[in-house]
């Protein structure tokens, strides 16, 4: 018998005075049975950090031919393909044909991958943009995470504050070069 996923609740209040998103998000999240928990926190990030009309987490990696975020406009057109970890450059060129937007939020080192995308066939390469996360920083998320828990989420200026509880999370969301 297969495991079911674990499902987590988050209420978050998101403050991102980069983009001028002020929203209070309750989000359920599913974490399929092979993903790990760096995954799923860097999911929840990226979701919070893109956060717009038309946002949804897809069916996840039970189906591998869908972002991990999408968002859509009224028609249902995809309009931006949001990856997280470090996909294959194969993946990316579907993604760039298939959205005018494609970002991907890693957890990991992104130096290596990056070599391997720039030799790589992507369309629209120059215009993928990469965002990596302080592995260091996911970690101290993943240590407090909880399945049901409420948390707060700033971005000012490029940099993040997580407050969790009575900590207070920091650290730079760096922009990565692009595949191109």
């Amino acid at each position: 018998m297969a495991l079911g996923a674990t499902i987590y609740t988050f209420d978050i209040e998101l403050a991102d005075s980069d983009r001028a998103v002020y929203e209070t998000l309750n989000l359920r999240v599913a974490q399929h049975p092979s993903e790990t928990a760096d995954y799923l926190v860097t999911r929840v990030i990226a979701y919070c950090l893109e956060c717009t009309e038309g946002i949804a987490f897809s069916k996840g990696l039970s189906d591998p031919g869908d972002p991990a975020i999408a968002v859509r406009d009224l028609t249902g057109a995809l309009q931006v393909w949001i990856d997280i970890g470090l996909p294959e450059p194969e993946r990316l060129h579907r993604a760039s044909k298939a959205a005018p937007r494609v970002a991907v939020y890693t957890h990991r080192d992104p130096e290596q991958w990056a070599v391997k995308l720039a030799s790589a066939k992507i369309y629209r390469a120059e215009k993928l943009e990469v965002f990596a996360l302080d592995r260091a920083w996911i970690a101290q998320f993943v240590a407090r995470l909880e399945r049901r828990m409420r948390f707060s989420l700033a971005r000012s200026g490029g940099e993040i504050y997580l407050t969790v509880g009575d900590a207070m999370l920091q650290t730079v969301l760096a922009r990565s070069a692009s595949a191109g």
